[in-house]
């Protein structure tokens, strides 16, 4: 297995420039996610690596070889898309082992790989079948058990769960999990499902138009997102932003009611905006309190979330442990630790610490 490292990585279509000077390095058998809203370039990017698509400018290795102008045959990848693209007319095994069939590999080695793909993946049952006889579920565990027959060094995912209802997502997302600790390979996986990311990756690369925002394990984006974009999009429900001013060497925050908040960054000067953000989860909610409306209360069994609506119109979601029902339209309070509030400049959205 070998790792890849990408260098000042730029991609253009005509005028148009889509990936800005990408530096990123995935250690050998490491599971990295690519993250980000659609038509950030994340599938881009990863189709640079495979070699569906030119590197305009700077360099891919894998391992220690320089890729960037390599064929796609010749990268050492297999790539499992969103889209199954079985052969209707084969069985699961001729399906699985047909790359190495057109590259005249021997047949007792095309069924050793088969059978031992077939054994990681739970098919071997249904080696016999065709496609149309399988559920979306198994469709796509053959389309990865295609690629791991064909024992490359990096495995590329492109969405490959997005055509599965929630309940068949959660249940590959458990298997693409599982793969990745018996055959310990290194695996670069897209997708635009923060949750995905969190619990598949052991790096997250977080993009946006292109760029790069940040880089690091699951946890450490979740609790010190570098910028605004992050720390919103990491983390399901989103974290809340509020709007707040520097007064009295304070920040009042107008959304909770004026309410001040001691912060341990160094302040901006007096009269200063910025933009304070707490997680759902860091929240409580004050029922002796009032100044907040509860306009939807969602409630999913083991939690629920309560929709607040400020005086100023701004929002704000709390998540709740218990099941108490809380009437539509009655006014609260919240109580929070501080010290669990982060803090950001609202013209260039980055962190203020």
């Amino acid at each position: 297995m070998s790792g890849v490292k990408l260098t000042n990585t730029f991609k253009k279509y005509g005028d148009v420039q889509v990936i800005h000077g990408i530096d990123l390095d995935i250690e050998d058998g490491e599971f990295c996610v690519f993250v980000g809203p659609s038509g950030c370039g994340k599938s881009t990017l990863l189709r640079m690596i495979a070699g569906l698509e030119e590197t305009t400018d700077g360099n891919i290795q894998i391992g220690t070889r320089d890729v960037t102008q390599a064929d796609p045959a010749d990268r050492g990848v297999a790539m499992v898309f969103q889209t199954y693209a079985l052969y209707p007319h084969m069985s699961v095994a001729e399906n699985m082992g047909f790359g190495l069939k057109m590259t005249g590999h021997p047949k007792s080695e095309i069924q050793s790989k088969v059978a031992e793909a077939s054994r990681i993946l739970k098919l071997e049952e249904y080696l016999d079948r065709k496609p149309k006889a399988l559920s979306g579920g198994q469709r796509q565990r053959v389309a990865i058990g295609r690629a791991i027959v064909r024992g490359p060094e990096v495995f590329l995912f492109d969405e490959p769960l997005s055509n599965l209802d929630a309940e068949l997502r959660v249940d590959m997302r458990v298997e693409i999990a599982r793969l990745h600790k018996e055959i310990g390979a290194t695996m670069i996986y897209v997708t635009h499902d923060q949750v995905e990311a969190m619990t598949l990756a052991d790096k997250i690369v977080v993009l946006r138009a292109g760029h790069v925002e940040q880089v690091g394990r699951p946890m450490d984006l979740y609790h010190d997102p570098e910028n605004k974009f992050v720390a919103g999009f990491i983390g399901s429900p989103a974290m809340n932003f509020l709007s707040a001013v520097v007064c009295s060497g304070q920040i009042m925050v107008p959304a909770l009611n004026n309410q001040t908040i001691k912060a341990s960054i160094k302040l901006p000067a007096e009269g200063s905006k910025l933009t304070i953000g707490i997680r759902p989860k860091a929240l409580q909610l004050d029922m002796a309190e009032k100044g907040l409306k509860i306009d939807i209360h969602e409630r999913l069994g083991g939690v629920s979330y309560a929709y607040l609506v400020c005086c100023t119109g701004e929002r704000i979601i709390v998540e709740i442990s218990d099941d108490s029902e809380l009437p539509t339209g009655r006014e609260v309070g919240l109580k929070f630790d501080h010290n669990a509030v982060l803090f950001f400049n609202p013209e260039t959205e980055q962190r203020l610490r």
